[in-house]
């Protein structure tokens, strides 16, 4: 994953650090950088950043060697990264639903983004995690649009040997939500994960139906799933749904065959919220923390 941006990043580096590190050279070093970035997913505005952080952290290094100077130069992306990715407010869903299961009461977490993302397997995903931890999960079928959805959520359910609250097609969503929470306070489940219809950013009575959830639900995290392979795509889609609603926080699927990683470094960024976890493959167990370092040092290749 992530080897094109890599190779480039890499290549970028080699060509900037074999002259002096002079400000001439410095600033077409950033700039070759900079396209570099662009070229491989990376939004403009986060790109920029980038740059400017790296390009801080340069001027006035003196290296006496090429090789040395390389090392700094990769040093400086890798720390520029690192701090365009660490989220202000971290935010750990585990220990969000230990916190409120601690008061006896349940954790609600709706997850949001277009068709085809990999929505629904991401939240049979997450509830695998949160079972395997020892909590009980429900599980809402609220996407109540896509043919198909709620028998797919029945299988996971199934597989998973969880309660799967559902109603038929064209059924209020919202209602869906209550339903289900309403059951997890009864029964003093843990856990309840809402689906919900996958929804281009400019369907706006799709949009509106999931403003109403959200405000029914009131939900304790709100996730935003994007596909990485989508790119800027992915980084629009973010913004329009953080808009909407306020996404808490991003859950990144398909960053196995994602040969840039651009939208992991775009969606953090121009959200202010973290990429909480990845998505490595189709197995429930394919799930992982999404930790800055690891992508940093993966986009450096030290």
């Amino acid at each position: 994953m992530f080897d094109n941006l890599r190779t480039a990043v890499d290549s970028a580096v080699t060509k900037a650090t074999t002259k002096e590190l002079n400000e001439k050279n410095l600033s077409d070093a950033i700039w070759a950088l900079q396209m570099v970035l662009i070229q491989n997913d990376v939004a403009v505005e986060v790109a920029e950043c980038i740059c400017s952080l790296t390009k801080e952290k340069l001027i006035g290094t003196r290296a006496g060697r090429l090789e040395n100077l390389k090392r700094l130069f990769k040093t400086a992306i890798y720390e520029s990264v690192l701090e365009v990715l660490t989220p202000e407010h971290p935010l750990d869903p585990v220990e969000i639903v230990s916190q409120k299961k601690s008061k006896g009461e349940p954790t609600v977490i709706l997850f949001v983004g277009v068709n085809g993302t990999g929505k629904t397997t991401t939240l049979a995903k997450m509830a695998n995690m949160y079972k395997q931890k020892g909590f009980s999960v429900v599980l809402a079928a609220g996407d109540t649009f896509r043919a198909g959805s709620i028998e797919q959520l029945q299988r996971h359910a199934d597989v998973l040997n969880l309660k799967l609250i559902k109603q038929d097609y064209g059924s209020d969503a919202a209602a869906i939500a209550y339903d289900a929470i309403s059951h997890a306070r009864a029964k003093h489940v843990d856990v309840v994960l809402i689906d919900s219809a996958g929804r281009m950013q400019s369907n706006r009575n799709l949009i509106e139906e999931m403003k109403k959830i959200a405000r029914v639900a009131e939900p304790d995290l709100k996730i935003f799933v994007g596909d990485s392979l989508a790119g800027n795509d992915a980084l629009s889609q973010a913004r329009e749904f953080n808009d909407a609603i306020g996404i808490d926080g991003t859950i990144l699927t398909k960053v196995d065959a994602d040969p840039s990683g651009g939208a992991a470094l775009s969606v953090a960024f121009v959200t202010g919220k973290p990429v909480i976890y990845v998505g490595v493959g189709q197995k429930y167990d394919d799930l992982q923390r999404f930790e800055p370092k690891w992508f940093a040092q993966r986009l450096v290749g030290e």
